[in-house]
């Protein structure tokens, strides 16, 4: 094997075959948008500098070659700003990979890296259902219908559990646990990591008597959620069914569902944000959500505007409710102060 291959190209295989899933635990999802980054430059690589996968060293990646190829992602690939300081991220990530492993090859490619700057984009705008638009998606399903008995029962344990997509897809007969007193299921997230979230006992019951109309009880390796085709759904599928309710339920409710789109994600959204609402700690909320990071929550699951309305009212009750006495600025402040 060439020096050249050693330096990069194997650095890089390890790094995704090895690494990511492994010493790191990252869902294949997460991987697969690592590599759709180190796709793009190794084809501008080369189209643009004429420099083949296996010729590729750490010292062509200098500053001025990943400048030319993050501007070249602006403007020959249309990326706005969040999708190029992602692309920027993975970079990153495998360039402090790479200099650990090898500190003289990938010095150089290091150095550039930490040099390109972050571009600052537009704040993305979560949407959220309200505490209403809840419970009306939730009425929509018809439960005479399989399809519509099955979306029922999805929807509330997206709404309840908080899940993901994947972890929705994932759920299987044995993550179901139920007592007289207590319920809750087990959820398989990011990096194969599992935890526990508690859920009524009401839901509990609705998910095993689902569980026993499909007749899977008694395997526990069975997923919870097929469709029609498949054994166990797909996050498209997830996706279809969230599409499909909004639609109607945008038709049905004129004055309400305002906003333009209602991804899957906007379920678990909903959730962190009336957790909040309802005096959950933050703490709580990220265990519940599965998160790695505090911070991660706080940014997830920022307060609706009902609370912001809400907190500011009783603030300026609290501190203005009275009628407010207007003082003269200026009195006993020092004459050079008052001097224009």
């Amino acid at each position: 094997m060439s020096r050249r291959k050693i330096e990069f190209i194997s650095l890089l295989e390890d790094y995704f075959e090895i690494y990511l899933p492994h010493s790191r635990g990252l869902s294949p999802n997460t991987i697969e948008s690592y590599k759709q980054s180190f796709m793009l430059l190794l084809g501008f690589m080369r189209d643009i500098k004429g420099i083949k996968a296996d010729d590729l060293r750490f010292s062509d990646l200098n500053y001025d070659t990943l400048l030319e190829f993050f501007n070249w992602l602006e403007k020959e690939r249309n990326c706005k700003a969040v999708t190029r300081n992602q692309r920027l991220s993975a970079l990153s990530a495998f360039s402090e990979y790479a200099q650990n492993r090898d500190f003289d090859a990938a010095s150089v490619f290091r150095s550039a890296v930490i040099k390109i700057p972050l571009k600052r984009s537009d704040k993305k705008i979560r949407a959220v259902f309200s505490r209403d638009e809840i419970k009306a998606l939730l009425a929509l399903p018809d439960e005479t219908y399989e399809t519509g008995l099955r979306d029922k029962v999805l929807l509330s344990f997206m709404y309840a559990t908080g899940a993901r997509a994947q972890e929705v897809c994932d759920f299987t007969v044995n993550g179901l646990h139920i007592n007289d007193k207590n319920a809750s299921v087990t959820l398989i997230g990011k990096g194969s990591k599992s935890r526990q979230v508690g859920i009524s006992l009401a839901l509990a019951e609705t998910i095993q008597k689902y569980i026993r109309h499909r007749h899977i009880g008694g395997y526990p390796e069975r997923h919870v959620f097929s469709s029609q085709t498949h054994e166990k759904m797909t996050i498209s599928c997830v996706e279809g069914i969230y599409k499909k309710y909004v639609t109607i339920a945008k038709e049905k409710y004129p004055t309400m569902f305002l906003k333009d789109s209602y991804p899957p994600h906007s379920m678990r959204h909903s959730t962190a944000c009336h957790l909040l609402e309802a005096g959950v700690d933050i703490v709580t909320i990220k265990n519940i959500l599965g998160h790695v990071s505090v911070q991660t929550t706080q940014i997830y699951a920022e307060m609706s505007q009902d609370l912001v309305d809400k907190k500011l009212k009783e603030w300026n009750d609290t501190w203005f409710g009275n009628k407010v006495e207007i003082k003269d600025s200026k009195k006993d402040v020092p004459d050079f102060l008052k001097r224009k």
